[in-house]
């Protein structure tokens, strides 16, 4: 029997995952907010003033601030794992809780050696891995800087974040503000064939949803049930029976989309669990043979 375990490639209708960063004004809340349904975390009240609001209500949506990592978190997991009827979700902008966490890291850790970056780091790719499994259509704002090529020349903007940020996105646009209510998107990244790679549109939401699939963008997310204490503990109680190595759990975390055990989903730890009982019955039928 053959080992090889490659199969046809299909399409998935996959959520919106997307990157928007730009200078101030540029109208990158604006943009985000309108999308559908939006549950909008705002970290530097930048959403306070009548108009946002307006356009929130208007589309149905809601608002949260904070300035806080782990509250973020928290609404994230909320969102992934209560039925409602959000279907988008905006952070706007994230460089703020970037900086936090550098900040708390520096002065925890120190810099040497960027120690502060790399405690940083590890707490947001713990929210991209949620994020890339939350059922919504997903939107972080960024700050941009220049961006620099050969000789210190600047080569254009760039989004002012965690370095592989972008690697989340199916789509990256620049936003730019032409005129007093007029706003383009430069498509910086790309992975969906519809929004070609340096093309430059008029942005609105009307545009987005033409080219990417309104009924993609407009249905209902869906939960997902997160493992329990019961089989978390489990699975710790397993993984130190057999010895199991950093680096395995690792891999298999990564698999689920996972960085914690906590953050596994039920089906995806009931899996390892049986899989770690499996080799233990295994185990114990090779120790009868041998005796």
């Amino acid at each position: 029997m053959s080992k090889l375990k490659a199969k046809k490639p299909t399409t998935i209708e996959k959520r919106l995952k997307a990157l928007f960063y730009g200078a101030p004004g540029a109208g990158k809340t604006t943009a985000a907010i309108s999308f559908p349904k939006v549950y909008l975390i705002d970290t530097e009240r930048g959403a306070e003033n009548d108009r946002y609001v307006k356009l929130l209500e208007k589309g149905g949506g809601v608002i949260f601030q904070t300035t806080d990592f782990d509250e973020l978190l928290g609404q994230v997991k909320a969102l992934l794992t209560e039925q409602h009827d959000y279907k988008t979700l905006v952070i706007d902008p994230l460089t703020i809780l970037y900086n936090d966490l550098l900040d708390k890291s520096a002065m925890k850790n120190g810099t040497d050696f960027g120690r502060h970056y790399n405690e940083a780091n590890k707490h947001i790719k713990q929210l991209l891995a949620l994020l890339l499994r939350l059922d919504m259509n997903v939107i972080i704002t960024s700050h941009s800087k220049k961006e620099y090529g050969n000789n210190m020349a600047v080569i254009g903007e760039t989004f002012d974040c965690y370095k592989k940020l972008d690697y989340l996105f199916d789509l990256v646009f620049e936003i730019q503000k032409r005129g007093k209510d007029n706003r383009v998107a430069l498509i910086k990244k790309t992975r969906i064939e519809s929004f070609p790679d340096g093309e430059m549109f008029p942005f609105s939401y009307e545009e987005i949803a033409e080219r990417y699939g309104r009924v993609i963008l407009e249905r209902d997310a869906v939960a997902i049930e997160l493992a329990t204490p019961e089989q978390v503990t489990e699975m710790k109680r397993l993984l130190t029976v057999f010895h199991v190595e950093p680096e395995a759990l690792a891999k298999w975390l990564e698999k689920c989309n996972s960085t914690v055990i906590e953050e596994l989903s039920k089906p995806d730890i009931d899996k390892i669990i049986a899989y770690l009982h499996n080799q233990a019955t295994k185990k114990e039928k090779q120790n009868d043979a041998i005796v």
